[in-house]
């Protein structure tokens, strides 16, 4: 996952660029960078490690210009190295800088077509390069440079590009272009504001970097929709390719968005509240005659759901672990071994909530188990009689192939194993998973803002399908064992 957003202001936009980034953090800890366009010269700065410490004053000054993009990466493809942090950028036609947030499941071919086809190189391993090349070599096939030449190419993109993929660029000569892939899996949101009596735009991955900069949020960006904001602030928008089934990714409700953020006009903060409501509701299907005493919630994405199934359940709700903020999330920690010890660092629990209770905790979804057989592990030596362990997501039990970077199949912990030998597993004395059907029906809340999801991970079922041999090819990118040999 990753966060990425553009802006097209009346002044020099980097320093926005770098708060919206800030806010976006949580979607990858891996590297950040900015391009802006400045006259006939693209400016970028990029490199490996967290926002703060990607940019100083220096590079910041080198940054002007009045159109711009940022990203902040981890990686679900690719090495992770200094080269593969973006935005990348090429240099014909017109130059470009590009930033995407996804995840293509036609790279291979793509890159051959790239290569043999369009006579383009991709230096890295990173299928965004990829998908810039194929977006200049569809845009450099057109002879003057408006939006609607802009338009044409997104629909080639669209047409050869297989995934999930939000991407924001920016053209010399045009200005910057957005574009959601035509299921609209991953995010993207469109803001306006007016300074000085001029109308100024950006778009984000999610809302919270438009509130902190002062955009009024417009709307989401339609799967498939091209958006065009040329350097003098005029908005173009237009469908650009043919209507598909929403499916927006689930896991960005359950675990990835900040709660503060609205996508596809659903609040996060609420749909995992209702996701706490119909877990508890389970619970008390399963056990009227529960014993726990205290709800505790896995710091920080399950509080929601962890507080309404107190709720439900009529039992008290305590935080028992103390967070430390200096560690990064360790789901999207690159090794096995740097996530273990992580969890240790990351929280330490406080005795008092757990001494002779019957606890019952919760976490917002349950992928490798490592994080939860420790934090298991953890509650029962801070003295808790038992330890339940409850999941606001169903089991994940197949990669997600859409930028989200789950493991292979073999690494997840649920995968080809019932809920009773997990439960087994992680050390806990109940392990209880949200329903599927639950899940959804919290997510799309009463108003049934959508209707179908990506819910892959769960239920296996790939929207836009799968070629054979694909998930072996993902297994020895995405393992463990293989990101040790691509670092040694």
């Amino acid at each position: 996952m990753c966060g990425i957003i553009g802006i097209v202001g009346h002044n020099d936009v980097a320093a926005q660029l770098y708060d919206g980034l800030t806010v976006l953090q949580h979607r990858g800890q891996d590297a950040a960078g900015i391009a802006t366009a400045y006259g006939n010269k693209l400016r970028v700065h990029k490199g490996n490690g967290l926002v703060s410490d990607v940019f100083d004053e220096k590079s910041m000054s080198l940054l002007e210009g009045r159109v711009g993009i940022g990203h902040c990466r981890y990686p679900t493809a690719g090495s992770e190295g200094s080269d593969e942090a973006q935005p990348f950028y090429v240099n014909s036609p017109f130059g470009i800088a590009l930033a995407h947030n996804g995840n293509l499941i036609n790279t291979d071919a793509l890159r051959r077509e790239v290569f043999e086809q369009d006579r383009r190189n991709v230096n890295t391993d990173s299928d965004s390069e990829v998908l810039l090349n194929v977006f200049a070599h569809e845009l450099g096939t057109q002879k003057a440079l408006n939006p609607e030449v802009a338009f044409k190419a997104i629909e080639g993109v669209n047409r050869r590009c297989i995934g999930g993929f939000a991407v924001v660029a920016t053209v010399l000569g045009l200005g910057m272009v957005a574009f959601r892939d035509p299921n609209g899996i991953r995010p993207l949101v469109l803001g306006k504001r007016t300074s000085g009596g001029q109308d100024e735009y950006a778009v984000a991955s999610e809302s919270v970097a438009l509130d902190l900069l002062g955009f009024e949020r417009l709307r989401d960006v339609r799967p498939g929709e091209g958006v065009v904001v040329t350097a003098r602030g005029e908005l173009f928008t237009r469908q650009c390719a043919e209507p598909r089934q929403h499916t927006p990714c689930i896991f960005e409700y359950v675990y990835f968005a900040r709660p503060d953020s609205m996508m596809d006009e659903v609040s996060v903060h609420k749909a995992r509240m209702r996701m706490g409501q119909k877990l508890g509701e389970k619970i008390l299907r399963l056990r009227p005659d529960h014993d726990i005493d205290t709800v505790i919630p896995i710091p920080d994405t399950s509080r929601d759901a962890a507080l309404e199934i107190s709720n439900v359940l009529g039992v008290k709700y305590r935080e028992g672990f103390i967070k430390n903020r200096y560690v990064g999330r360790t789901f999207i920690m690159p090794g096995q071994g740097e996530r273990a010890k992580s969890v240790r660092r990351k929280l330490n629990p406080i005795p008092l909530e757990f001494r002779n209770r019957v606890v019952l905790l919760v976490d917002d979804s349950i992928v490798r188990g490592t994080t939860s057989r420790q934090i298991v592990q953890m509650a029962r030596d801070a003295g808790a009689r038992k330890v339940y362990l409850a999941s606001a997501a169903p089991a994940v039990r197949y990669p997600n192939v859409y930028g989200i970077d789950m493991p292979s199949a073999e690494e997840l912990v649920a995968h080809d194993r019932t809920d009773d030998d997990v439960q087994q597993l992680l050390g806990c004395d109940w392990l209880i998973y949200q329903d599927l059907e639950d899940l959804e029906e919290a997510v799309s809340g009463p108003k049934k803002r959508i209707d179908h999801f990506d819910s892959s991970c769960f239920n296996g079922e790939y929207v836009t399908g799968i070629e054979p041999g694909y998930f072996e090819r993902l297994r020895q990118l995405r393992s463990d064992e293989a990101k040790k040999t691509r670092r040694a």
